[in-house]
């Protein structure tokens, strides 16, 4: 880790400056960026052009790693709205006062130097020093080959920005994208105080697997909508084919259509626009059955259950009740977001308090398991794990707390 250590130390030192700064000049670096991002949107975009020049167009990761003018818009709105939101630094969560005379509080803190392991997603870049930012956090950010042209671009943005506002840019460090930066992160112990892996589930199995720093797991997402016997079916095709085509390449996009077996003989209907927007399907033995024979249009196999699709794929398995569709999602989920379509208020219930997911919908789209859109500004990462932090993770997740107890002259017998 000598290699790299330097920059780790850096960060390390850099992020000691950081929690002091009082909110109105966060507010103001966030801003700039905002503005600057704008401003360099050519330059943007002729860099990430250098990324998607590289890879191949039918690879799912290419419209994550695209950015466009409108995405950079959208960014930059994104990076106000996280400016918006009260810092989560130094709330008293609880105080008392002992028999002793000891004055105790519970204070929030940031975690401390955070470290992102990420795909090809250069939005990733922009969110999560954001993020770092507003909540006082050090950020050592390992990007995918994919998009080391975009994530370079970025940070050289970020790091203007810091330099005209007279702060380290030593506290926010991108890695070089190769793998023996990877390795040092993962043994960065003494350095960095979390490791958050962005991407498909190998790599989060590998960060996990290798790291000597804790970590939580984010990102993979095996999405399933379960359409009861009492959905309303006009809902229902909505809700589908917005989960499954608004953005086929995202976490939160859905893979697998659990169908009442009630629904069989409007199951052609049901998918019809997502069909006649290429979406590929792996039906079920009685699914195959009830659908017409045509194009897009296939069996399914085991391997078609449990898979992150990342595209315009999807799975189809028919059920006879609730508690069947309940069985499949427990053993084909990866806990980050499940939905139910129906009308019946005890079987939304019951869906809504079995299924182990960090978001539980009834009757509405998967596609809003997103930072911003519960009102977070932004996340940096999905988590599908249960501690310290379960779902979108933004300011207040990226906070831990301290005590602070204040006395005068107390000894314990």
């Amino acid at each position: 880790m000598t290699e790299y250590q330097h920059i780790f130390e850096g960060v390390k030192k850099g992020a000691r400056k950081l929690t002091g700064l009082s909110n109105d000049k966060v507010n103001q670096v966030l801003h700039n960026l905002a503005i600057l991002a704008v401003e360099n949107t050519y330059f943007l975009l002729e860099e990430n052009q250098k990324d998607l020049d590289r890879m191949d167009q039918d690879n799912p990761m290419y419209d994550r790693l695209l950015l466009t003018e409108e995405r950079i818009q959208n960014i930059a709105g994104e990076i106000i709205q996280v400016s918006a939101l009260p810092s989560p630094l130094h709330h008293v969560l609880e105080s008392k006062t002992l028999e002793n005379g000891l004055s105790l509080e519970k204070t929030t803190v940031p975690l401390g130097v955070i470290g992102i392991i990420y795909e090809a997603r250069p939005n990733v870049t922009f969110d999560v020093f954001t993020l770092a930012l507003k909540s006082g956090n050090g950020l050592v950010l390992k990007g995918g080959s994919d998009a080391d042209y975009s994530n370079r671009a970025i940070m050289s943005l970020i790091h203007q920005v810091l330099e005209n506002n007279d702060l380290p840019t030593s506290a926010f460090q991108l890695l070089p994208a190769d793998r023996a930066a990877t390795k040092a992160l993962l043994e960065a112990v003494g350095f960095v105080d979390v490791i958050i892996p962005r991407g498909s589930q190998g790599l989060i199995n590998f960060v996990r697997e290798n790291a000597k720093v804790p970590v939580i797991e984010t990102g993979a997402g095996i999405v399933h909508t379960y359409v009861d016997e009492s959905a309303d079916l006009e809902k229902a095709k909505q809700i589908i084919f917005n989960a499954k085509t608004r953005r086929p390449s995202v976490c939160n996009s859905l893979d697998c259509l659990v169908i009442h077996e009630s629904h069989l003989p409007v199951l052609n209907d049901l998918i019809q626009p997502m069909l006649e927007s290429k979406v590929q399907v792996y039906a079920d033995e009685k699914a195959y059955e009830a659908l017409a024979s045509r194009e897009l249009i296939s069996k399914a196999d085991e391997s078609h259950f449990g898979t992150e699709f990342l595209g315009l794929k999807l799975a189809i398995k028919t059920v006879a009740n609730l508690d069947e569709a309940l069985d499949h999602i427990e053993a084909y989920s990866s806990k980050h977001s499940e939905a139910i379509v129906a009308e019946n208020q005890e079987t939304i219930d019951r869906f809504l308090l079995e299924v182990d997911a960090a978001a539980v919908y009834a009757n509405a789209s998967t596609a809003f398991t997103d930072g911003a859109q519960f009102g977070l500004g932004a996340e940096i990462g999905i988590s599908t794990q249960k501690l310290h932090a379960r779902g979108p993770m933004a300011l207040k997740e990226l906070c831990s707390y301290k005590w602070i107890v204040r006395g005068n002259g107390q000894v314990r017998s």
